[in-house]
């Protein structure tokens, strides 16, 4: 398209440079040929037409628009010379912002503030417009650490917006390595800026002088028109006049536009409020959503809004605002008070707990929340501690578990202790109870080990709660965490001493409940009523009280892993101490109460050895009730050794006599039994597969009670040789002091016994043999003064002999140990008779004189193997007693007599022949 002009050339522009709005004149070459020529401007690409004012085709006037670009060209369009070029370019400088409170002689947006504070993050505070460098020069910051700054100047602050602020903390954390010229330029730049602020409103003036001269000349130009209209008509003056158009234009339009106005001034009413509900729709909907992430549990997202709500609309003075936040305000209450009824909520894991409590510090619950939740929790543990016990004493527990003994979950000591098997010696006794029987758990050690499982359950989590009430990390996750974490150990500090009075009462509880259950003597009789009322309930065995004592040390154990300081378990400690004497003196007392029954255990069947199997039973009774000491014995890291308490020792030992006497007493009874109070089912000769025995035993066989005498007999001494000993062994290794007096004891009752036995024994066998020879003498009207020659060994001594042999027979069948004692007390007597009755003769013939020594010789060489001093005195004497024979005829008559009568009875007399007694297999 071909063009009457050519197109605008720009050459110059002053001023080069400036701030928007800067009102420059722009100098070329066809530039137009009339405003209405001139029709596109555009400086660093901002279109400039609307302040452009065409003065000539080489001048134009404008003002600089805020442009994008920061330098750009200038760029004419006209119609007669379509798009224009330029030489020169200009600046456009970026002014400094311009604080709420500083004076500007042009309006300044303010959208930019009003963002800034109704920020959705955070307000800004106008100090922060301040410039960040107020010396002006390079920023070098030291290395210095911030905790020594603190300590150099304490309660100062490097903020120089702070009312403590330290120039010197300033330069040394900002201005470390500056030099002292640079330091010099900083001064003398804060000098410049003071010089700058009191010069106050001259300085402001004159930077806004060219507005100042703009506003002058405008109101010049209005003033000189309205003075050209000359003189004041009838109609009044040009503005007069103007007023009253504009007046009648006004009247004419309401009255053509009124409605039209009306609907659009309610549709601009209505989008106003729109735009302002969707400006502000997350305050608007705020309760709405509050209510809807309560329900679904969403307590993270309601904090997180209720935090921003309150930045933007804490401190709002618009009505509509205030109002929908009171009602935020309103939900939010009721979301504290919710998780302050689920926080003191039970039962609850430590993991809620935690988070509700977090939840509440962020939402500025009043009070202390993790206090709170701590004595709710103390006062829970408590009451389900008592609740345990008025559960099981209300009998709602009533029934109690049936545990088979080949399942795990019966305690070792249990299964160690609660299974006796009988006696199997030499194939004749065998076990007599089912291998399938069941025990029931006493309600006492299901209370204690419901008690403890409460206490384990709960105090660990409890505990937890108060370490993290003190390090601060339940706040560890909550925006403030530097304030709530020192507020919360400020908090922990001063109720350190209650919380430590809530665990004493706690573990105290814990102990008062168990001792009156089990120690209720050691309890003040004002707390029986609060703690007994256990009265009606079995005493427990040794094994029970075990197994509470593994419990109890096990709740000991747990708590100590925890890290509580001893002195707070020390009351579990003296329970534990105090069971441990209990379960020790209460299975001595049962074991002595089981000794006293072992009496009806005995079946009266011997051994080789010549015992039953009682010794047995009491040893292995023993033995198990030892057995079952080793937990509460055994001394755990903190505990004491029960055997090394004097107190403990002395009762040990009186109880351990009395086991002893006990078992001793109850042999004394086995004795004195009369043969109907024996119920036997057994052989008395037993074991008839040994070929040391007699097999000559009857079945159905019922011992005498000379024959229980003498198995008696042999188990005393089976105890005193053997039993004893190994039962002083076993006392000393498993601790047990006083052993010497206990064997001491024990031996010099079972001697006592033994003689007792002895004595009663020979009384009933040696009377009837020593009471039959005088009738047997003088059988017939035997004379000793006319008698005929001797021809043998008359009758009553062979039937006195055979007695012996009775009484040999029947003494070697249970022990041949008892046979050389039995049967010299036995010659003894006889001796003594023979004696007696040899010196009561006041004379003899010579027959009857060799008659009494045949007999006396024979009687003597019988039974010369059991002849002890006192029976050899007793033949002397008796033989000094008769008249001495002269007569070799005399002497040879008696040598064939005495052999005769040893060959007639050489088969019965082998017994009285040591080389013949047999070896007892052991």
């Amino acid at each position: 398209m071909s063009r009457a002009r050519p197109p605008p050339l720009v050459t110059g522009i002053s001023p080069k440079e400036g701030a928007a709005w800067t009102k420059v004149t722009i100098r070329g070459e066809n530039l137009g040929t009339g405003p209405a020529d001139l029709i596109g401007l555009s400086i660093c690409g901002h279109n400039c037409m609307l302040t452009a004012e065409w003065m000539s085709a080489s001048k134009i006037v404008c003002r600089v628009g805020p442009a994008k670009d920061d330098k750009g060209e200038i760029i004419v369009t006209t119609k007669s010379g379509g798009l224009g070029t330029s030489t020169v370019s200009f600046k456009l400088l970026r002014p400094d912002r311009i604080g709420i409170l500083d004076q500007s002689a042009v309006w300044v947006d303010e959208f930019n503030y009003y963002d800034m504070r109704t920020d959705r993050n955070k307000g800004i505070s106008p100090l922060s417009l301040r410039p960040s460098n107020p010396l002006g020069i390079e920023i070098d910051k030291g290395k210095i650490p911030q905790k020594d700054i603190d300590q150099i100047f304490p309660g100062m602050s490097g903020d120089f917006t702070s009312e403590n602020f330290s120039a010197t903390w300033y330069l040394i954390e900002n201005h470390t390595g500056s030099s002292f010229d640079q330091l010099k330029i900083g001064a003398n730049n804060l000098k410049k800026q003071a010089t700058k602020k009191n010069e106050g409103s001259l300085a402001y003036v004159k930077g806004g002088l060219s507005t100042f001269f703009e506003a002058q000349d405008a109101l010049a130009a209005i003033h000189q028109r309205l003075e050209s209209d000359g003189t004041e008509k009838v109609e009044g003056s040009m503005t007069q006049r103007l007023e009253n158009i504009l007046n009648r234009a006004s009247d004419t339009a309401d009255t053509l536009f009124q409605e039209v106005l009306g609907r659009k001034d309610k549709a601009d009413s209505t989008r106003n409020a729109l735009n302002v509900l969707q400006r502000f729709k997350f305050l608007f909907n705020l309760p709405l959503n509050i209510e809807r992430n309560i329900q679904k549990g969403d307590y993270d997202v309601v904090i997180n809004d209720y935090e921003k709500a309150k930045s933007l609309f804490g401190n709002t003075e618009v009505p509509v605002f205030k109002k929908v936040y009171a009602e935020v305000e309103t939900r939010i209450g009721a979301l504290r008070s919710l998780l302050l009824e689920k926080l003191l909520q039970t039962p609850s894991t430590l993991h809620d707990q935690k988070r509700y409590i977090r939840y509440l510090s962020d939402l500025h619950a009043p009070g202390d929340p993790a206090w709170q939740c701590i004595y709710a929790q103390h006062k829970w543990i408590l009451q389900l501690m008592q609740d345990c016990r008025d559960e099981f004493l209300s009998g709602q527990r009533g029934g109690v578990r049936a545990l088979d003994l080949e399942g795990d979950t019966r305690p070792p000591t249990l299964g160690r202790l609660s299974h006796t098997s009988s006696l199997n010696r030499g194939g004749s006794l065998h076990s007599s109870r089912p291998n399938t029987w069941r025990f029931e758990t006493p309600q006492l050690v299901q209370f204690v080990g419901k008690l403890s499982d409460v206490v384990i359950g709960q105090l660990p989590n409890f505990w937890k709660l108060w370490i993290s009430y003190v390090n601060g990390s339940l706040f560890s996750e909550t925006g403030e965490k530097s304030g709530q974490v020192e507020k919360s150990k400020k908090n922990a500090r001063q109720r350190q001493n209650d919380f430590k009075k809530m665990i004493e009462e706690l573990t105290n509880r814990l102990v008062r409940l168990i001792r009156g259950a089990l120690l209720p003597t050691t309890l003040p009789p004002a707390e029986l009523n609060l703690y007994g009322g256990w009265e009606g309930k079995t005493e427990l065995t040794g094994v029970w009280l075990t197994q509470i004592i593994h419990t109890v040390r096990g709740c000991h154990e747990a708590l100590s892993a925890l890290e509580i300081p001893n002195d707070l378990l020390q009351v579990i400690s003296d329970l534990l101490l105090d069971l441990r004497v209990h379960c020790l003196m209460m299975t001595l007392l049962h074991t002595t109460e089981d000794v006293k029954r072992l009496a009806v255990k005995e079946d009266w069947v011997v051994d080789n050895e010549g015992i039953t199997s009682l010794p047995y039973h009491f040893e292995q009774c023993v033995v198990q009730m030892l057995q079952s000491f080793k937990e509460p014995l055994e001394s755990k890291p903190g505990e004491i050794n029960v055997l090394q308490l004097d107190q403990v020792q002395d009762q040990a030992a009186e109880l351990i006599v009395t086991i002893m006497t006990a078992f001793i007493n109850c042999l004394e009874q086995l004795s004195m039994k009369t043969d109907g109070d024996i119920q036997v089912s057994h052989n008395i000769s037993v074991d008839l597969s040994s070929p040391d025995r007699f097999a000559a035993a009857h079945e159905d066989f019922s011992p005498t009670s000379e024959q229980r005498l003498l198995i008696i007999l042999s188990n005393c001494q089976y105890l005193e040789r053997r039993t004893f000993l190994n039962l002083a062994d076993r006392f000393e290794k498993h601790g047990f002091t006083g052993t010497e007096k206990i064997t001491r004891v024990s031996m010099d009752a079972i001697r006592e016994l033994d003689r007792k036995l002895f004595e009663a024994y020979i009384e009933r066998r040696a009377d009837p043999i020593a009471g039959s020879l005088e009738p047997g003498i003088y059988a017939g009207y035997f004379d000793w003064r006319d008698c005929q020659m001797p021809s043998g060994v008359r009758n009553y001594l062979k039937e006195a002999l055979v007695s012996i042999i009775a009484v040999h027979a029947e003494v070697f069948t249970v022990s041949k140990d008892l046979v050389p004692p039995v049967l010299s007390r036995i010659v003894t007597s006889v001796a003594d008779e023979m004696c007696r009755l040899m010196q009561c003769v006041s004379s003899f013939s010579k027959n009857g004189a060799l008659q009494a020594r045949l007999e006396l010789c024979a009687l003597r060489d019988a039974v010369a193997t059991y002849i002890n001093p006192d029976s050899n005195t007793s033949f002397k004497l008796a033989l000094e007693a008769l008249p001495q024979l002269h007569s070799g005829g005399d002497k040879k008559l008696l040598e064939e007599l005495l052999n005769k009568f040893k060959s007639s009875m050489h088969l019965q007399l082998t017994c009285f022949q040591s080389s013949n007694i047999p070896l007892v297999k052991r």
